[in-house]
């Protein structure tokens, strides 16, 4: 079997290849499209492209970035700036948020659990006049309870505008990140009580593979408290103060994840001293209960050494019960230290605490 690389490598565009070169990754997904447009007085929801209509809302979902063809055709068609197309194939991004003419770029880092391990997934969204695209690399997301919205019909998601859709897809991004963080507490708690209570054998690696979940995980969150505070500024025309308050409260849930995941952090590089610390116990508890059987045989020692003597004049060794008399008296001084080393704790008592 294969193993997996610890840190993932993306491809990049060119060196030397002029600003805004859509260069797409080869190994991309093959692009779809699903198309949300939408208004108080219904939705419309279709598998490929509608155009916008005024007074109505477009959300254009796209999943896979494969298809060249396809993401220019969309770039021309709602005149999406070429810095930010190239920013969308180049999943490598961090978490930001750039105004442009046309439109408000952001780029945020979505979690993907369908992975061996703990990763991040782009998704850039552009929110324009009347519209909102979103772009990620492959299908699957986190924002069916979003679409949930718009299909209900007597929803309020209908009812607003372009900025509360993105308000929503951001929010509904952010908090899927509280399950995966729950998830990882979750473990690490468990990897406590083994190593405290000794109820299962936990291992370095595990250990430090939760902190490499946890560092990735902070490393999309963090990033993301700027975006959100960027995008309440006054001077950010395209969100209304309406949903300004909406943004102030995605704020305080990325604030609430990030001091969540410090805490996890700390518990993680916690649990190697306690793993360590408890190594070093059970080495302790095995050298001292050597130690106790070394000690429990110096005194046998010493007797059979007396009579291993080669003496002709030894009393003893012509008496007809010398030999159960002694071995007597070694089983009665072996189970005298065994009880005294019991009662000072030193045997099975301190074990069973």
């Amino acid at each position: 079997m294969s193993k997996e690389p610890r840190y993932s490598r993306r491809s990049r565009t060119p060196p030397g290849a002029p600003p805004g070169t859509l260069s797409v990754d080869p190994e991309a997904r093959a692009t779809r499209v699903h198309s949300f447009r939408f208004s108080p007085d219904g939705v419309e929801e279709k598998e490929g492209l509608l155009p916008v209509e005024e007074g109505q809302v477009l959300w254009l979902n796209v999943d896979g970035l494969g298809d060249h063809k396809m993401l220019s055709h969309i770039a021309a068609t709602f005149g999406l700036h070429p810095l930010a197309m190239e920013d969308v194939v180049s999943v490598h991004q961090r978490p930001k948020a750039e105004e442009y003419e046309a439109h408000h770029f952001i780029v945020l880092r979505m979690p993907d659990r369908g992975a061996a391990q703990l990763a991040t997934e782009q998704v850039a969204i552009f929110l324009g006049d009347g519209y909102v695209i979103t772009f990620q690399e492959k299908p699957g997301d986190v924002f069916d309870p979003v679409r949930a919205r718009l299909r209900n019909p007597v929803g309020q998601m209908r009812k607003r505008g372009a900025d509360y859709l993105c308000y929503a897809l951001i929010d509904a991004l952010i908090d899927a990140y509280f399950p995966v963080v729950e998830q990882l507490g979750d473990q690490l708690e468990t990897l406590e009580d083994d190593i405290v209570f000794q109820t299962g054998e936990v291992e370095m690696g595990q250990i430090h593979a939760h902190k490499r979940e946890l560092m990735s995980v902070r490393s999309a969150v963090w990033p993301m408290r700027d975006v959100v505070a960027t995008l309440q500024r006054e001077e950010i025309q395209r969100f209304s103060d309406n949903t300004r308050l909406y943004l102030r409260d995605v704020q305080d849930h990325t604030v609430q994840l990030i001091e969540t995941i410090q805490t996890y952090r700390e518990i993680a590089t916690g649990l190697v001293d306690l793993l360590l610390s408890s190594q070093a116990n059970k080495s302790n508890e095995v050298m001292q209960v050597l130690t106790l059987i070394a000690t429990i045989f110096i005194p046998l020692t010493f007797i059979v050494g007396v009579y291993g003597m080669n003496f002709d004049y030894m009393p003893e060794l012509h008496w007809k019960w010398s030999y159960p008399i002694v071995m007597a008296l070694m089983a009665i001084m072996a189970l005298a230290l065994t009880y005294w080393f019991h009662r000072k704790g030193w045997l099975w008592s301190k074990r069973r605490r």
